[in-house]
């Protein structure tokens, strides 16, 4: 199933979060499944308190939307252990089309190397001229072999080992010239054998042969094996009984872990020789491997935009996204897709509002304690109703929303407001909650805003308000950076400024600009009043 993130601006507040809960859940109530609401930073103060109040987890946090490597149908090729004969995996590349290469794992699952359809055929010709195998594990050979010990059971062998000599019939006396510790591969040969066993082989291999009645059960420091296939397949398989570790490529491996970055792996890939790589989970444990064809047609992560449509204040990486559509209540911006989308803007104080409406439109009533959290998500966007963002649907929703969950409105709203107060925390951490950017004609600023219940109290810590502001302005250059302290029993906003003094006494038509701070009555949008006239002074 296709998951499809449902992501709302950075520096996320309430109408953000539940905007796109809530349509999250409208989607996978209506049966398109795989829609996740997930956020961008975390939750201020306000949103925490609401969702713990109704019952709600936060959403999952993510930081960017790049396609990663879990993001692309990767091969999932048998994993083969290190122990298995070179036999069983010739075999896998003959039953598999496709795959050339196989990982190699250990008995955790994580990665040891890397076995090619090249590396068993390079060890095949290289067993031409060197005609010699070392510790091959008998239960491997005899694997491979299809083969039986006739030997006394009292007869142990763990391993072989030695100079392998395909024994054919020649004239004059077999075996001129056998080493001790040689490996003998014979038919019906009993002359054959004797001298085998005299001179000492490790191993005497009887293929389709008689003899293994007559030594059957014999006691010997060879070891004798029966196989049904013949002498020059027995050779063939003999060295391909060895465990594909010995051959394995180990050295300079490239592997690539679920989270890593497609651009990253197109990188490395390109700077590498390799055909297959192996693809690893966060435990190091191996769940497949990717060619460069993986690469070229990448399957990309879906993303639904709520509460805003500006890349600037979206989730990093989303030109590697796939827009599937957009919802807010915000002007118009600089979002482009190359092909068509879902796109719902209205001009209402809140996000929620659309989605609520959506709920309507589609017969579909939302539950006690989620209806709960979207009434409270429009109360905050539109400060109780006193933004001039705010619209008489915004009330009209919010009201019938209050009354699936049974709570009272206005008493939300003064409960909520008091959560903003954050006397304890750190001025940057107040001013960075609910904090956005701006480009307006050639200038750029920066506009914060806590909504409070008690301004006074805020303004207690103005003089650390303007040092992080400061900061701020100073490192991320901007001609002008705003503090909005909205006060909802007021009906104002006390602003605090860093910029152009004289741009803000045009803007907002006053003359009293004194200490850096400003009272602006019945301003308590940001969009609606603050960006609109700088936006028109500046052009």
């Amino acid at each position: 199933m296709d998951i499809t993130y449902v992501c709302g601006h950075r520096n996320p507040d309430t109408d953000s979060i539940v905007s796109a809960m809530a349509y999250a859940n409208l989607c996978n109530a209506l049966g398109d499944n795989g829609y996740t609401p997930v956020r961008l930073g975390h939750l201020n103060d306000e949103s925490d308190f609401l969702l713990k109040k109704f019952g709600f987890s936060a959403p999952l946090r993510i930081s960017t939307v790049r396609t990663q490597v879990r993001d692309i149908d990767f091969d999932r090729p048998p994993l083969l252990g290190e122990h298995v004969p070179v036999s069983h995996a010739w075999e896998i590349f003959e039953n598999s089309s496709g795959f050339h290469a196989a990982p190699i794992v250990r008995e955790d699952g994580t990665l040891f190397g890397l076995i090619t359809a090249g590396s068993i055929a390079e060890n095949d010709m290289h067993s031409i001229q060197h005609p010699v195998v070392e510790n091959v594990p008998v239960f491997n050979l005899l694997a491979a072999l299809e083969g039986r010990i006739i030997n006394s059971e009292d007869d142990l062998f763990d391993e072989i080992s030695g100079e392998v000599i395909l024994a054919l019939p020649t004239p004059g006396e077999p075996l001129r010239g056998m080493k001790p510790g040689s490996i003998v591969i014979c038919g019906e040969q009993p002359d054959v054998v004797e001298k085998a066993l005299s001179n000492r082989a490790s191993c005497v291999i009887l293929c389709q042969s008689d003899l293994s009645d007559r030594y059957r059960g014999i006691s010997s420091p060879s070891c004798l094996i029966a196989a049904p296939c013949d002498a020059y397949r027995a050779a063939r398989m003999l060295y391909q009984s060895i465990p594909i570790s010995r051959i394995a490529e180990t050295n300079d491996l490239v592997a690539f872990h679920l989270d890593d970055y497609l651009d990253d792996v197109r990188d490395a890939v390109l700077q590498s020789r390799y055909r297959s790589y192996p693809v690893l989970d966060e435990n190091d444990r191996v769940v497949g491997s990717l060619s460069r064809f993986h690469l070229l047609r990448p399957k990309r992560k879906r993303v639904v935009l709520v509460d805003h449509n500006e890349v600037g204040q979206s989730v990093p990486g989303l030109d590697q996204a796939e827009l599937v559509g957009i919802i807010d209540h915000h002007r118009l911006a600089d979002v482009q897709t190359g092909y068509p989308v879902y796109m719902r803007n209205e001009p209402v104080g809140s996000t929620t509002t659309i989605v609520a409406t959506m709920y309507q439109e589609h017969g579909l009533m939302p539950g006690e304690q989620l209806a709960g959290l979207m009434a409270a998500a429009i109360v905050s966007d539109t400060v109780l109703f006193k933004s001039p963002t705010s619209t008489a649907r915004d009330r009209r929703i919010a009201e019938r929303l209050a009354r699936i969950a049974g709570i009272d409105l206005d008493a939300l709203g003064k409960e909520m407001f008091s959560v903003t107060q954050g006397r304890d925390k750190p001025a940057e951490q107040l001013l960075k909650t609910d904090f956005k950017e701006f480009h307006l004609a050639d200038h750029r600023l920066g506009i914060s805003q806590i909504t409070t219940v008690d301004s006074a109290a805020m303004l207690e810590r103005k003089a650390e308000f303007l040092s992080v502001m400061e900061q701020i302005k100073r490192n991320k250059e901007y001609d002008m950076i705003l503090l909005m302290i909205t006060d909802v029993l007021k009906e104002g906003t006390e602003l605090l400024y860093l910029g152009d003094e004289e741009a803000l006494r045009q803007a907002f038509a006053v003359n009293d600009l004194k200490n850096n701070q400003i009272f602006l009555p019945g301003v308590v949008s940001r969009k609606k009043q603050i960006v609109p006239a700088l936006a028109i002074l500046w052009g």
